[in-house]
């Protein structure tokens, strides 16, 4: 099953995406190639908004495990989020594309505030918008910000882009019989606790009607092939 037609996507990329091979921060060359699909997806037509996760570099609840403040260490995995939102408008400019870094905590020096009605029309003059510093408050996901900029923006679709290539009814890398579905119902992926996002942000899209894409980023293309219908995915939205 593929999506119907959209004109404007958000696309959510984990933070680890950015690490390439390596154990840790961000890989230039790897964001590189991550910025070419996006611009591939770009040239086609669509108006894009990016949110990145700062899992590469700082992840707030795994500080809170070792004792950090919870809501310090999400503050700080905020200010993460900024570094690759940097890093990826650095890798798109580079390829040709211009975009705006827009910031849900003010940081004047180095991007702009968040305003939805400047990002709305950044988007309608073709840049692409990273939103970065998820939602601007602690005890929320990037997940969580991914979900409320689609609906601010008035997205068609919210694709995320992970290490796996779509929903499981169990954890893929522990269990190698574990099935994918190729669409699933906001509601099943809620009562069964399937982590494709935290339980707010699947909501959040669920009442605004905003169907979520899961699929392999890893992949080289694969922006494009899902965006086609040719890749493969699981679209998790409203069932039939």
């Amino acid at each position: 099953m593929s999506l119907p037609p959209v004109k404007r996507i958000l696309l959510k990329l984990s933070g680890e995406v950015l690490m390439g091979e390596q154990e840790y921060g961000i890989d230039p060359a790897y964001v590189a190639r991550l910025a070419e699909e996006v611009k591939a997806a770009k040239d086609t037509g669509l108006e894009i908004c990016l949110v990145i996760g700062g899992g590469n570099i700082f992840r707030g609840v795994a500080g809170a495990a070792k004792g950090l403040d919870r809501t310090t260490g999400d503050y700080m995995g905020m200010l993460a989020t900024v570094m690759n939102a940097l890093a990826m408008q650095n890798a798109l400019e580079q390829a040709g594309v211009q975009t705006r870094v827009q910031s849900a905590i003010p940081m004047s020096s180095v991007c702009e505030p968040y305003i939805r009605r400047r990002a709305e029309r950044h988007l309608e003059k073709g840049r692409i918008v990273i939103f970065a510093a998820g939602t601007g408050n602690p005890f929320f996901t990037t997940d969580t910000g991914a979900a409320l900029r689609a609906a601010e923006m008035n997205c068609d679709a919210l694709l995320k882009g992970t290490s796996v290539d779509g929903v499981y009814d169990s954890d893929p890398k522990q269990n190698p019989d574990a099935t994918r579905f190729d669409t699933i119902s906001y509601d099943r992926v809620l009562a069964d606790n399937l982590k494709v996002m935290d339980a707010t942000a699947v909501a959040l899209c669920r009442e605004n009607t905003i169907p979520i894409v899961v699929f392999s980023i890893r992949e080289k293309g694969n922006v494009a092939r899902v965006l086609e219908g040719n890749g493969v995915q699981t679209i998790v939205q409203e069932e039939a």
